[in-house]
């Protein structure tokens, strides 16, 4: 009859371990999608700025494409290709 109660509460004690690393393992579900949340709206803004800033550079090309000079043009250029990089960072953080 103790063999039983001894298996019993090794049993009970399995039970609650396992009931503790699901507790854990949800409390970190529940922050990594509010991570995921977070970067799925940073990628959102991003998206909105680069479209933003390809209008702006259209508006620009189209008034004054003679007057941009070549250090302006690569400077611009420049920023693009940064806000880009920044932008698939993102997108490889929502990826992983």
């Amino acid at each position: 009859m103790q063999a039983l109660l001894d298996h019993i509460n090794r049993i009970q004690d399995k039970l609650a371990e396992l009931q503790k690393q699901y507790s854990q393992a949800k409390k970190e579900q529940d922050r990594l999608q509010q991570t995921f949340q977070l970067l799925q709206e940073k990628d959102r803004l991003q998206q909105a700025r680069i479209e933003e800033l390809e209008r702006q550079l259209e508006v620009v090309r189209a008034t004054r494409p003679a007057s941009m000079s070549d250090a302006d043009r690569q400077a611009l250029e420049k920023r693009i290709n940064q806000y880009l990089k920044e932008i698939e960072q993102c997108i490889a953080l929502l990826n992983e």
